[in-house]
């Protein structure tokens, strides 16, 4: 698979640090064309001569967007389409979901969503649905949504999703990345081929995600739970993995650990679970109802 990424231009999330900036150099060192999107213009501006100096020879731009918005991730694929324009490409190889975010505390997003079904939930289903014409212009594009295992053990809370009314950090978060594996079934079923949608598990990350709570507590804890996790690069080898592989272009896995499949849990595989997240989601992100996969 070395080279199976060569030519091909992917959009990375959550691209400024962790997982996400490990499989920007990795794609890039494999001669694919990278589109980084990170919060914090100082961090994008950062990384991208990051990538500049690992591989000068290589297109790396990044944007930035603060995808707790969803108004800013509509803006997002605006500028992304400019961008491909500007290089001369009406289409786009890969989307990777991968930026995501903890709070221990319930935070509401200027648009009134609670923040972790904001970033990690509402922001990928809405950008994928706003490039997917990008995506079927390519002749093998994949979606690959980073989840977690944390989704194991977890199940939708219909009466209140967004936990409003009773809040609880970590069963906010299971929920979000239960729903990235809901959301990529579902695409599945509803986007036809040759464009395929894949979850990652990236197994425990020493990453700062956890870092970065609004919870000393949580930082705490994080800081000590990371030390036995793995390398961000070595979770963007399974991410690279989804996006390149052509064996796996017709596989009915949809959930995969380190380019391995691993059956998500039964309750991720409930089809009639699937069907009214996504009916929710669009109608949460304003699109039409059914009009997603049009």
């Amino acid at each position: 698979m070395e080279h199976s990424l060569s030519g091909r231009t992917i959009v990375v999330t959550g691209a400024t640090s962790g997982i996400g900036q490990a499989a920007a150099e990795l794609l890039l060192q494999q001669g694919a064309s990278v589109i980084g999107v990170g919060r914090s213009p100082e961090r994008c501006e950062q990384a991208q001569a990051h990538l500049q100096a690992l591989e000068p020879d290589g297109r790396a731009i990044y944007l930035t967007a603060d995808l707790a918005e969803q108004a800013a991730v509509r803006d997002l694929a605006v500028r992304i389409r400019q961008a491909l324009q500007q290089a001369g490409s009406e289409k786009l190889d890969g989307l990777v979901n991968n930026a995501g975010t903890f709070y221990y505390w319930l935070t509401l997003t200027s648009e009134g969503f609670e923040m972790q079904w904001a970033v990690n939930h509402l922001a990928p289903f809405l950008l994928t649905h706003e490039l997917l014409p990008l995506l079927r212009g390519a002749p093998a594009a994949r979606v690959v949504t980073v989840s977690s295992g944390s989704h194991y053990n977890t199940s939708l809370r219909w009466e209140d999703i967004q936990l409003r009314r009773r809040y609880n950090g970590l069963r906010a978060y299971k929920q979000t990345k239960l729903a990235n594996v809901l959301f990529t079934a579902e695409f599945n079923r509803r986007v036809t081929p040759p464009v395929r949608a894949f979850a990652a598990d990236p197994g425990l990350v020493n990453t700062s995600i956890g870092a970065k709570s609004d919870s000393f507590i949580a930082r705490w804890v994080w800081n000590i739970r990371r030390r036995g996790g793995i390398p961000a690069e070595k979770a963007a080898q399974g991410i690279l993995f989804l996006l390149g592989e052509p064996a796996i272009q017709e596989s009915g896995e949809i959930y995969w650990l380190h380019g391995k499949p691993k059956p998500p849990s039964n309750y991720a595989q409930d089809t009639i679970v699937a069907r009214r997240l996504w009916e929710l989601s669009e109608k949460m992100c304003a699109i039409a109802l059914g009009g997603y996969a049009q």
